[in-house]
């Protein structure tokens, strides 16, 4: 298996498990993470919160781990990336603000490299207007986003996933052992026990 160089794009309030899980998992098999943050340089942090579901009608959020970025934003280059991850939480509300973030985005779709969404991962894929015609799954409150940027949402448990095409999507966390093994797939990683 050749290794991959994966670019993942993170910000401040971004859902700690969705941050620390997957980056620590694709380098335990050997792939390359930068992780990134518009505004933000190699050595910074962010904050992350962690998200979970205790009986109310939405989740709760408490404080998470600082989170180190890998790489400066301002000096990576999309074309030089085998895949994009997309981890959920706070962060996709303002990151899908930034031209430069829907840029790279749009370059990923357009060269049908691996996406991993997750949770409100999909808020940056329907701002950056690469949805059409694809299923995506997604935190349930992110539907209408998913559907209003021309995309089928994907309603399944929050233990599942779904990839179509080059996008793999998750709705929150507790998938992460479905859409990681499905990323891993589109990476044409291979684990032998």
């Amino acid at each position: 298996m050749a290794a991959k160089k994966i670019l993942m794009l993170v910000g401040d309030f971004g859902e700690d498990y969705e941050i620390m899980v997957p980056f620590q998992a694709l380098l335990a098999v050997g792939h390359e993470v930068h992780a990134v943050c518009p505004d933000k340089k190699a050595g910074d942090f962010v904050a992350t919160a962690i998200h979970d579901f205790e009986g109310q009608q939405t989740y709760t959020e408490k404080p998470g781990h600082r989170f180190t970025l890998t790489h400066t934003f301002s000096e990576i280059a999309a074309s030089s990336y085998d895949a994009l991850l997309l981890p959920g939480g706070r962060a996709p509300e303002y990151l899908r603000l930034n031209p430069q973030v829907i840029e790279l985005v749009q370059h990923f779709s357009a060269t049908k490299k691996p996406i991993a969404a997750v949770c409100h991962g999909a808020q940056i894929l329907a701002a950056a207007k690469v949805l059409e015609g694809v299923r995506c799954s997604a935190y349930p409150a992110c539907r209408p986003e998913v559907e209003l940027a021309g995309g089928h949402y994907a309603e399944i448990a929050v233990t599942d996933a779904v990839t179509d095409g080059n996008l793999v999507s998750a709705p929150a966390w507790p998938a992460h052992p479905a859409w990681i093994a499905q990323f891993l797939a589109l990476l044409g990683t291979k684990i032998v026990l």
